[in-house]
């Protein structure tokens, strides 16, 4: 697995190699992570494929991971790791896989995906989600990686509202909440698609960085769902804290295509600190 673990490629860096029933490696890329640790949505996206192929390799029809919840117990390193999955239901609507990435032994991550198939095109029968309001690429901040160690800024672009980076240039605000547009910068010429979209669900930087809080704020859950085939290059982004309070911050995520689709949200609870509590 050298060659993929040298690519920016998503599709390289998140891919999986069969060694026995129910066990598979993996090769941790450098090129997603932040300050040097794997990235939780790269994550899923390793996850949600062993647990395809695990279920495929049962039986199952599916071709999506429309739901996945992960624990992120460890923060593994860059480099080698196994990935152990347990098919715990192959059905004709919905297949159920739980999976472990495991590294030098040590369980660092585990989901439970739940896996189906997203019709293209499909058309929502109801729909309330609220498509934000963003100002044109050419007209939002491009954000940078000065002291390069946030490497996920070096295979997505990330265009941010002005009225949302004001935090970017020092200035902290009363909103946690950020929005933007998202694409895909892995040098694949790829765009987002049904799977990718478990990547961009954690891509943007924690919305309580506005409000002006510390760059400390690790994961503890991650859920994230896939509601639809992304039909656009360039995905509307808004993520925002629902509430913080004792140290932990609840903080949501959607993603809407530009016909307006929602294609992915996010819920994440990630613990959290402020200059004043250090």
């Amino acid at each position: 697995m050298s060659e993929t673990f040298s690519s920016k490629a998503l599709r390289d860096a998140a891919s999986v190699e069969y060694v026995s029933e129910n066990l598979y490696d993996v090769q941790l890329s450098e090129f997603y992570t932040v300050v040097g640790k794997p990235n939780g949505g790269y994550l899923q996206c390793l996850l949600a494929n062993a647990a395809l192929a695990a279920a495929s390799n049962e039986g199952a029809p599916h071709i999506h991971a429309t739901a996945i919840t992960t624990n992120y117990m460890n923060a593994p390193d860059v480099g080698p790791a196994q990935i152990r999955t347990d098919v715990r239901r192959v059905g004709r609507g919905a297949s159920f896989v739980h999976v472990e990435l495991v590294q030098n032994g040590v369980m660092t991550t585990e989901s439970l995906v739940t896996l189906g198939t997203l019709r293209e095109n499909s058309l929502p029968r109801y729909h309330d989600a609220t498509v934000p309001y963003i100002p044109s690429i050419e007209e939002c901040v491009a954000t940078v990686n000065p002291v390069g160690d946030v490497g996920i800024m070096t295979v997505a672009d990330l265009r941010l509202d002005p009225d949302c980076a004001k935090w970017w240039f020092g200035e902290a605000v009363e909103k946690g909440e950020l929005r933007g547009w998202l694409r895909l910068n892995d040098d694949s010429g790829a765009h987002w698609d049904a799977w990718s979209v478990l990547f961009a669900s954690d891509v943007l930087p924690p919305a309580t960085f506005p409000l002006g809080s510390s760059g400390w704020v690790p994961t503890l859950q991650l859920s994230s769902y896939v509601r639809a085939v992304p039909a656009s290059e360039w995905l509307r982004v808004r993520q925002w804290c629902v509430v913080i309070e004792d140290g932990l911050v609840d903080e949501q995520c959607e993603l809407f295509d530009d016909q307006g689709h929602l294609v992915a949200s996010s819920k994440q609870l990630a613990m959290v600190r402020f200059p004043e509590s250090n």
